[in-house]
């Protein structure tokens, strides 16, 4: 399907656009500001734009008010969809956050539980208990998302919630023609909620992509031929940045190893999960990283690993962020996009995995690991590709049989001979398609 060999562009809506932090309920048209960013998002390699949540919501969009609703503080309707519009025209696919887990206490059908409390015919939408309370004193107890009571959990075993969220979905792809869905906290979501979502887009668009959020554990429980086609990859994200700061690149490379290796248990082999180097949950990797130098190598890994590479609005020239200063230092509002020689480095590596079916779909396999340095190849249909990354300040000369004589460098376009040991440069990135 076209999300396997995709390169996803993630944008919060909400902060890049400069919404206030509070719904005020002032209209504004900030969303068609995005429309400035098409060419660029384009000229980044990337194919998919990742929409997080845009709809009427309390305060940061994970709180929903109404799924029918483009978040007033972002626009109308009208405007998402001539946003959605653009991006299409421009060959660009469309994935919006799915927030189906939890609303926000604004949510119409709450609203409606906490003026009529047990005669409202919304009560079991909910998880409540009225012989409780909750520290907002509605008369009643509720579960929350993670004890979060600003974030209402849904009864997702209730048929009419679930008819509801799906109506929204199909409104979606009948006014903004999404192509696919993020899926907010697929962990906390049951097998059979997913069965039931996977059942209704495969009958709604074809190739309609599910990508669930997930953390820990095993992926295959909510990423399989009846649920999640995608989740996202957080063992390698830690391993990304982690492996750089300590110099130690057998982290990464043993969990790519133990997720995508050869050996018939490895986990997640042939399947496609969503890698990043950071979003708007965690710190930009620009900040979190102890060595500048090491941008260029860490996104060298993103791009030939294998995976679903995506890049986070502003890191891709190097934007910083920590998390210590609150999300909006995470998710703040930019006017323009800006290109450097990050960026201009970035869409290089977009372009060669594009090219190369071994890098959107090849085995993985490490052939040079030490601490400093990792070469592994992807290899599919006859064609072999070495990603080749060295995390050191000096040269390194790597000695192996590479099975021919010479490569090109996908990222350089330059030819490689692998006669005498192949140098490396500091801080270097190299995909060697390999002679055939």
């Amino acid at each position: 399907m076209w999300f396997d060999n995709a390169v996803i562009y993630q944008i919060y809506p909400l902060g890049l656009c400069g919404a206030p932090a509070e719904n005020d309920g002032n209209p504004s048209h900030r969303i068609l500001r995005l429309l400035d960013w098409v060419e660029h998002i384009k000229k980044t390699g990337a194919d998919t734009v990742l929409l997080n949540p845009l709809f009427e919501s309390d305060r940061h969009g994970y709180d929903t008010r109404d799924y029918t609703r483009t978040d007033c503080r972002l626009g109308t309707n009208e405007d998402l969809k001539e946003v959605c519009k653009a991006f299409h025209d421009a060959g660009l696919r469309v994935m919006l956050d799915g927030v189906f887990n939890h609303v926000g206490r604004g949510f119409w059908a709450f609203r409606d539980v906490q003026e009529k409390k047990w005669d409202s015919p919304y009560k079991d939408w909910f998880k409540i208990s009225f012989d409780g309370n909750t520290g907002y004193n509605d008369g009643f107890w509720y579960e929350a998302w993670e004890g979060h009571y600003e974030l209402v959990k849904l009864n997702l075993q209730h048929p009419d919630v679930v008819r509801h969220q799906f109506d929204a979905i199909r409104s979606w792809v009948e006014q903004f023609d999404i192509d696919g869905l993020r899926l907010d906290v697929a962990y906390c979501l049951s097998p059979d909620y997913l069965r039931q979502l996977r059942g209704f887009v495969n009958g709604l668009k074809p190739d309609f992509v599910l990508m669930g959020e997930t953390l820990h554990g095993d992926y295959n429980r909510w990423m399989n031929d009846d649920m999640c086609h995608s989740v996202t990859n957080y063992e390698c994200y830690k391993g990304l940045w982690s492996s750089f700061n300590s110099m130690n690149l057998f982290e990464i490379g043993h969990s790519l190893a133990r997720q995508f290796g050869p050996e018939n248990w490895t986990l997640y082999k042939d399947k496609h999960l969503l890698s990043f180097l950071d979003n708007h949950d965690v710190e930009r990797i620009a900040s979190i990283l102890t060595n500048p130098e090491h941008l260029r190598p860490a996104n060298g890994i993103l791009f030939g690993m294998p995976g679903v590479p995506a890049v986070y609005y502003g890191s891709e020239w190097g934007m910083e962020g920590r998390k210590a200063q609150g999300d909006g230092a995470l998710r703040p509002s930019v006017e323009t996009p800006e290109w450097n020689g990050l960026t201009e480095f970035i869409s290089r590596l977009a372009e060669a995995r594009k090219s190369s079916r071994a890098l959107c779909y090849g085995s993985y396999r490490n052939v040079v690991l030490t601490n400093r340095q990792i070469i592994f190849e992807r290899a599919v249909d006859g064609e072999r590709v070495l990603v080749a990354i060295n995390a050191d300040s000096v040269p390194y000369t790597a000695h192996f049989d590479a099975g021919c004589g010479q490569a090109e460098d996908l990222v350089t376009r330059k030819i490689h001979d692998f006669g005498g040991g192949s140098e490396l440069p500091a801080y270097s990135v190299a995909y060697w398609k390999m002679e055939r």
